[in-house]
């Protein structure tokens, strides 16, 4: 127990004496995340669509080819940024392309290097994301679409994108909290976000693991925050539940199916002058 009171106290003299710092690193983390992710989901939608385009041998030579070449290319995209780790992304981007380009190109900005980084990583597991909610739609309703007219811009736009989106919605969802996590990694190119924060202040007081515990708290507060919101917005997507069911058709009774004989009913005056055989007969 008393080293669980010493944590506490070390906990409270770092928050007391840094606490703007970290909230400002949280501050950072999540504008950073929030950015990369929607620019991420921009990439991983054009490659998604990019990869589903339809392409047969009927196609013209030029069409056939010119997608062919963008698909190697986006398929080289997303096996070399989803197969590498994202902190050896940032070196190479920003230390790599100076060293390569004899410092003809250097980034002066952490934040773009930052935003860059983070959001082409998205981009390329968005895009596998993307090609399967778009996989998912059912073929019948592309073929609906087709068979009134539509164009395939029009179709992707108006009725596959719509149900792509909210069926890849969980991850969106899961990027955006992994993101939350991994801009951590960028402290490696100077980028001052929550981790680095904790970082500093270890390093200036030796006290790692109250400030560790301050990061942990905080990382998992902001994912429980964002799952929480992220699930109200697929609730939104959804719509209502339940539905209020038409349960009687107007134009039923106008064309007299239910116009039965009965009481008060002008058939009455019929039947009555009918012998009783007769409307035996018309009920068989």
């Amino acid at each position: 127990m008393n080293r669980f009171a010493a944590l506490f106290d070390d906990i409270a003299l770092l928050w007391g004496k840094y606490g703007s710092s970290y909230l400002n690193g949280v501050g950072s983390t999540l504008l950073l995340a929030v950015i990369a992710t929607l620019v991420g989901c921009v990439i991983g939608f054009l490659c998604g669509i990019l990869q589903t385009i339809p392409c047969s041998h009927s196609d013209p030579l030029v069409k056939r080819g010119l997608l062919g070449l963008l698909r190697g290319i986006i398929r080289a995209y997303i096996e070399i940024f989803r197969g590498t780790p994202m902190i050896l992304q940032a070196v190479f981007i920003y230390y790599g392309l100076p060293y390569f380009t004899n410092n003809a190109v250097q980034f002066r900005n952490i934040w773009a290097v930052s935003i860059l980084v983070v959001s082409i990583n998205t981009g390329a597991y968005m895009a596998e994301s993307v090609r399967g909610g778009i996989l998912s739609v059912d073929r019948g309703q592309t073929e609906g679409a087709k068979a009134i007219g539509m164009t395939h811009v029009q179709t992707m736009l108006s009725v596959v994108l719509p149900q792509a989106l909210r069926n890849i919605m969980p991850q969106i969802g899961n990027n955006f909290i992994i993101n939350v996590k991994d801009t951590s990694v960028m402290f490696i190119i100077g980028f001052n976000d929550f981790f680095a924060v904790h970082k500093a202040v270890a390093g200036a007081t030796f006290r790692f693991f109250p400030s560790a515990a301050i990061e942990m708290a905080g990382y998992l507060t902001m994912t429980l925050l964002a799952s929480f919101l992220l699930r109200r917005l697929e609730k939104l997507l959804d719509g209502h539940a339940s539905y209020e069911l038409v349960r009687e058709d107007p134009l039923v009774a106008t064309a007299g199916t239910y116009n039965y004989p009965g009481k008060g009913s002008p058939y009455d005056e019929v039947n009555r002058e009918r012998p009783q055989g007769a409307r035996k007969e018309d009920a068989e």
